[in-house]
């Protein structure tokens, strides 16, 4: 269905510690997912295409996105940002998707476009923002990061990072390498207070910063942000090669045994 158109307290991060099931917290809780469509899909190399509208599994990767927020019991209603050319596309990807839809233009950077976005959740307590490009988030993951993020005031999926990390210098030597044992590496959704994500947003504009995570303008503006357990299968969708390894998945997933 389409219509076109709490504060953050800084002890929560000491209420980490056995937070048990986190569910019943989010009853009573609106919460606005908003879908980030609007890039240009450079590193696609797919000539100007939205690399969301492409299809794997016989399905585009938006609508993949737009069914498992659908599917999710606590999400209230979906706002996708996309480009304008879009718009026509992106209704087609959401035929058949029964909770409120809204849509408008994404800006000229990633934070402008989560911020239309967000500007049009008026009701909502928590804003959960996804990447439209990750097809394979579930609504498991998106209820588990939505209870974190009523707990601690702001959450984000995230898994352990596989690889060892090397700092580079401006020289193209190594300068260091972190200890891997506490690395992440952070997926979305990310989920926030929707009054603390305004105020760290205002907050950057005002200090002319632009960030293009949304937990880094949380931590920017004070914030602490939880680390929820993600999973590896919650990939982004970037370059030719994502599209291989989508395929898979999609063949997984689709499977009428699963």
């Amino acid at each position: 269905m389409w219509k076109i158109y709490g504060e953050s307290h800084p002890n929560r991060r000491q209420r980490a510690r056995g937070h048990g099931c986190g569910m019943e917290r989010v009853r009573g809780m609106q919460i606005s997912a908003v879908i980030v469509a609007a890039g240009n899909s450079t590193r696609m190399q797919a000539g100007g295409a939205s690399k969301l509208l492409m299809t794997i599994g016989g399905e585009s990767v938006l609508r993949r996105t737009l069914r498992m927020f659908d599917e999710t019991p606590c999400i209230g209603e979906i706002v996708v940002v996309t480009r304008s050319a879009d718009f026509d596309e992106v209704r087609r990807a959401a035929d058949g998707i029964r909770k409120p839809m809204r849509m408008t233009a994404g800006g000229r950077e990633r934070q402008d476009s989560v911020r239309n976005g967000v500007s049009l959740c008026t009701q909502a307590d928590y804003v959960a923002i996804h990447d439209g490009a990750r097809p394979f988030v579930t609504p498991a993951l998106i209820e588990r990061v939505c209870a974190d993020a009523v707990r601690f005031g702001a959450a984000t999926l995230a898994v352990p990072v596989k690889d060892t990390v090397k700092i580079a210098s401006a020289d193209g030597f190594v300068q260091g390498t972190p200890d891997r044992r506490v690395l992440r590496a952070v997926q979305t959704p990310q989920v926030f207070e929707r009054a603390l994500y305004l105020r760290a947003l205002e907050s950057a504009v005002q200090s002319g910063k632009t960030y293009t995570d949304d937990c880094q303008l949380i931590e920017a503006a004070g914030g602490a942000v939880f680390l929820t357990a993600g999973d590896y299968r919650n990939i982004k969708i970037t370059t030719p090669e994502d599209l291989l390894i989508a395929e898979a998945f999609a063949a997984a997933q689709d499977r009428p045994d699963r």
